[in-house]
């Protein structure tokens, strides 16, 4: 399961009405792909379909979808958002990362 801090909620309501989406009824796509300097990346979208193999979720009324295989990277992850000094985005904090790099977009396990 993943988990969503509120200032995280806050910003994905927020963002989603932006770009033409519900919070409501559309979900985010969290998912990890290949790349970045620790071998692995975060990957955040917006969707309004969830595929026959993703795994759903909701928490803090965020609902998210993640394919089959991010879904092993992921397990207790917690999305949290920032807007500090350090750069403003979106922060996953993975227990089960071994390593992230300085801008924490890639990680290794």
């Amino acid at each position: 399961m993943i988990k969503v801090s509120e200032t995280a909620k806050k910003k994905v309501v927020e963002l989603m009405a932006d770009d033409g989406y519900n919070a409501a009824t559309d979900y985010v796509r969290v998912g990890v792909k290949s790349g970045g300097c620790s071998g692995l990346s975060y990957d955040l979208k917006f969707d309004k379909e969830q595929q026959d193999d993703d795994k759903v979720f909701e928490d803090n009324g965020v609902k998210i979808i993640i394919d089959k295989k991010s879904f092993l990277y992921l397990i207790g992850t917690t999305l949290e958002y920032s807007g500090g000094l350090n750069g403003t985005g979106f922060v996953f904090n993975n227990p089960n990362a071994n390593r992230t790099c300085g801008c924490g977009e890639s990680f290794s396990l």
